[in-house]
C-alpha cells in the first residue's frame, strides 16, 4: 500500500522539475540579453518617467503610456543615489527623450538600466506561469508543459521580456484578465469577480490598447450566453422559462462586466496615485491638452476626450495618451516586404507575425483545425476564450495605421502559444506519425529560437534568410531599436579601428560617447544637429539598419544612406549595425549638414538681433548662414531642405525676391518628386510664399 500511495511522486516530481528547469531558461534568456544590449529607443524616457512618477508626482513625463510598467521598472531604482534633472522645457515627446538620455548617462548607465530591465522582467516570467496555469486548467497537464516550452523559446516574448517598455505588462494582464473571467463564469464568486478587475485595471495601466478589453469581454459573455450556458435544457430556448432564464443570465453577466468596468476604472486612477493633473506644479506640458487634442482633426473624438477631462471621469495624462494614439500614427511611414507605405496597411501585422515567428509554431497553429476536428471541438468553452480574444486583437491591429513592430501584437501570443500547444498534444495522442510531426514542429520551434541566442529583436524565421535578413522586410524594433552599443564598441576595439563614421539610429535617446565609441557621426533622422561633413568619406562606415531603411527618409534618393542599401556589407553587428570600409560620395548627407549649420546660424542671427548691440553679429551669422545653404545646394541641388535653408538666409538678409525664388523651387520639389513623402514641407513653405 505504501508503494502504491508513493507511485506518483516521481512521476509528480518530473513534472515540476521540467517546469522549473522551463522558467530557468526563460530567465537565462532575459537576464543575458539585458546584460548584452545598450538601451534601447524608449527605455530612457520610460525609467525617466517611472523614477518621476514615484519621486514627484509628474505623470506629464511620457504621457502617452500608462504608468504601471514604468513604476514597477523604477522601484529597484529608488533605493540608489540617482542624480536627476527636470526635462528642459519643450515638446512633451522631446523633453522625454532628451531628459531619458540625461538621466541614464549622467548615472551609471548599466546599473540603472539592468536593474529596470530585471523588474520588467518579472512581468514575462509571470506571463509564462500565467500562461501554464491557464493550459493546465483548460486542458491538462501535458498541454500546460508544452504551451510553458512554446512561451519559453517564442524569439519575440524573449526579445521584448527584458525591455523597460509596455508591452510585456500588457502581454500579461490582458491575458490574465481572460483567463480569470473565465475562471468566474466557470464557478462565479466574489472573489472571482475581484480578480478579474484587479487584472483587467492593471491591463488599463500598463498600456491604452487595454481598452479592447471591452469588446473582448463583451464577446465573451454573448458567446457563453449563446453557447455556452451551465444549464443543457437552454440550448434550444424554445419554452417561455428557459427564455427567461436566458435573459437572467444575460442580466447577471452584463451586471458582472459593469462591475468589473468599474473596479478596473477604480484600479487605474490608483495608478496615478489619484491625480487627475498631469503635473499638479510646475511649467505645463507642450503642447497642453486642449491643444493636443485640438490636433487630432476627429472633432467626435476630440469631444469625447474633452468631455471625460471637463467631468474628471479618468486622468488627464491617461486621455491625453488616447489622444496620442490618434495623433502619433499620422507621422508614421509602415516598410514592409521592402516597400514603404505612407501610413498603416492591413496586411502589415499578418505579414509581420508570418516573418518573425518561427516556422514550428506557424504549422502547430496551421494544424489547429486539424485537432479541433479530431477532438469534434469538445473543450469548446476553453478554445472560445483562446480564440476570440486573439481574433479581436489581431483585427483590430489590422486596422491600425502604427505599423512599426510585430511588439504591437504581442498580446496575441500567450492565446496563440495555448492553442498550438493543444493541437500539438491532440494530434501527438492519436498516431505515432502524428506524434512524430508534431514533435518535429515542436523541436524546429525550439533549436530556431535557441539559435538566435542572445540577439533575439531581430529574430525572422528561416523561410525569410533569418535574423540576418530581417532588415531587408521590416524595420524599427522588429530589427533595430539602438541596442548594439555595447557590441559596436567591442567589435571596434577587437580590430583597433578608430578611424571611423557611425549613423546611429537612436542617438536621441542613447549616448554612443558613454562607450567611447570613437567614430564620428553621420546625419541621423532623429538626431543632434552635426557639424560641417565633408561630401567624401573614408576609413570605416557603420549605419545602424534603421537608417538604412527606406522608411526612415524616404525611398530612392531621398535616403542620404541609399547608396548603402545596395553595397554588401563587410561585416554586420548583432544583425543591425552594418559595417562598409572604403571611399564613399556621400553629398547629400554633407548638404545636410550644411542645411543644420545654416539654420543654427540664422537661430543665433534672431537672436542677437533682439539685441540692439548685436546688429553685426546678427549680419554676420545671416551671412554665414547664407553660404552654408548656399553649400548645401550646390551639393545636393534636389534637396527641399537645401532649397529651403537658402531661402532663410536670403530672407533674413532682406533679399526678399531672390528668397521668393528658392521657396518656389523647394515646393516644387516637395509637389513633384515624391510628393507623399515630402507633405510636411508643403505648409511652411506655402506660407513663406504668401
Amino acid at each position: 500500500m505504501a508503494q502504491l500511495s508513493t507511485a506518483p511522486k516521481p512521476r509528480n516530481l518530473r513534472f515540476v522539475a521540467a517546469v522549473a528547469s522551463l522558467l530557468l531558461v526563460l530567465a537565462l534568456e532575459l537576464i543575458v540579453p539585458a546584460r548584452r544590449q545598450s538601451a534601447t529607443f524608449d527605455e530612457g524616457c520610460h525609467i525617466l518617467a517611472g523614477y518621476s512618477y514615484w519621486t514627484r508626482g509628474d505623470f506629464a513625463i511620457n504621457p502617452e503610456h500608462p504608468p504601471l510598467v514604468k513604476l514597477l521598472a523604477a522601484v529597484p531604482l529608488l533605493s540608489m543615489p540617482l542624480r536627476y534633472s527636470p526635462p528642459t522645457p519643450m515638446s512633451f515627446k522631446a523633453a522625454c527623450f532628451v531628459g531619458g538620455r540625461q538621466f541614464l548617462y549622467s548615472n551609471n548607465a548599466d546599473a540603472v538600466l539592468f536593474r529596470a530591465r530585471m523588474a520588467a522582467a518579472t512581468l514575462t516570467i509571470l506571463a509564462a506561469l500565467v500562461v501554464f496555469t491557464a493550459a493546465y486548467e483548460m486542458f491538462s497537464p501535458a498541454v500546460g508543459l508544452l504551451a510553458l516550452l512554446l512561451f519559453v523559446f517564442e524569439p519575440n516574448l524573449i526579445a521584448h521580456g527584458s525591455l523597460v517598455t509596455t508591452d510585456m505588462g500588457m502581454n500579461l494582464f490582458l491575458f490574465a484578465t481572460v483567463y480569470a473571467f473565465y475562471r468566474y463564469l466557470r464557478k462565479p464568486s466574489l472573489a472571482r469577480l475581484l480578480v478579474t478587475a484587479l487584472c483587467a485595471g492593471l491591463a488599463l495601466a500598463a498600456k491604452h490598447s487595454a481598452i479592447l478589453l471591452l469588446p473582448i469581454l463583451l464577446a465573451l459573455a454573448l458567446s457563453e450566453i449563446a453557447l455556452n450556458h451551465p444549464d443543457p435544457k437552454l440550448a434550444s430556448g424554445e419554452k417561455p422559462a428557459d427564455q427567461r432564464k436566458r435573459l437572467k443570465c444575460a442580466l447577471q453577466l452584463a451586471a458582472s462586466l459593469a462591475a468589473i468596468g468599474a473596479l478596473a476604472v477604480a484600479i487605474l486612477w490608483a495608478s496615478y496615485g489619484f491625480h487627475f493633473s498631469m503635473r499638479p506644479q510646475g511649467p505645463p506640458t507642450i503642447p497642453t491638452f486642449s491643444q493636443y487634442v485640438a490636433s487630432m482633426h476627429h472633432p467626435r473624438t476630440e469631444r469625447a476626450l474633452t468631455t471625460l477631462a471637463h467631468y474628471r471621469l479618468l486622468p488627464e495624462a491617461y486621455l491625453f495618451g488616447l489622444a496620442d494614439l490618434v495623433v502619433t500614427p499620422q507621422r508614421f511611414w509602415s516598410f514592409l516586404l521592402g516597400k514603404v507605405y505612407l501610413g498603416g496597411r492591413w496586411f502589415y501585422f499578418p505579414a509581420a507575425f508570418v516573418i518573425k515567428s518561427t516556422i514550428g509554431f506557424l504549422l502547430l497553429l496551421f494544424l489547429l483545425p486539424v485537432a479541433i476536428a479530431v477532438e469534434h471541438a469538445r473543450p469548446r468553452r476553453e478554445l472560445l476564450f483562446l480564440a476570440i480574444p486573439a481574433a479581436v486583437y489581431f483585427l483590430a491591429a489590422m486596422h491600425s495605421d502604427f505599423n512599426i513592430g510585430i511588439r504591437h501584437i504581442l498580446p496575441l501570443y500567450p492565446f496563440l502559444v495555448i492553442l498550438a500547444a493543444y493541437a500539438a498534444w491532440v494530434l501527438g495522442r492519436s498516431r505515432k506519425l502524428q506524434l512524430s510531426l508534431v514533435s518535429a514542429l515542436v523541436l524546429f520551434h525550439v533549436v530556431s529560437s535557441a539559435r538566435a541566442f542572445p540577439n533575439y529583436l531581430p529574430y525572422s524565421n528561416e523561410a525569410w534568410g533569418g535574423p540576418a535578413n530581417t532588415y531587408k522586410f521590416l524595420t524599427d524594433s522588429n530589427v533595430d531599436w539602438g541596442q548594439q552599443l555595447k557590441l559596436v564598441k567591442k567589435y571596434l576595439d577587437e580590430r583597433g579601428i578608430q578611424d571611423c563614421w557611425f549613423a546611429y539610429s537612436a542617438s536621441l535617446a542613447a549616448d554612443p560617447g558613454y562607450y567611447q565609441i570613437p567614430c564620428k557621426p553621420l546625419p541621423q533622422r532623429l538626431g543632434a544637429p552635426l557639424e560641417n561633413l565633408p561630401p567624401r568619406i573614408s576609413g570605416t562606415v557603420l549605419i545602424s539598419a534603421t537608417e538604412l531603411s527606406p522608411a526612415t527618409w524616404g525611398p530612392d534618393d531621398l535616403n542620404p544612406y541609399a547608396k548603402f542599401r545596395a553595397l554588401r556589407p563587410d561585416a554586420e553587428i548583432a544583425d543591425g549595425i552594418f559595417v562598409f570600409h572604403g571611399e564613399f560620395d556621400v553629398p547629400l548627407l554633407a548638404a545636410m549638414a550644411h542645411t543644420q549649420a545654416a539654420e543654427r546660424c540664422l537661430a543665433s542671427s534672431r537672436l542677437a538681433n533682439g539685441l540692439s548691440a548685436n546688429e553685426i553679429s546678427s549680419a554676420n551669422q545671416a551671412v554665414q548662414a547664407l553660404a552654408e545653404a548656399q553649400a548645401a545646394v550646390s551639393l545636393a541641388p534636389g534637396d527641399v531642405g537645401s532649397q529651403a535653408a537658402l531661402g532663410d538666409a536670403l530672407t533674413a538678409l532682406g533679399r526678399p525676391d531672390e528668397a521668393r525664388a528658392d521657396y518656389q523651387r523647394a515646393l516644387t520639389l516637395a509637389e513633384t518628386h515624391y510628393p507623399e513623402f515630402q507633405s510636411d514641407w508643403l505648409p511652411a513653405l506655402q506660407r513663406k510664399l504668401q
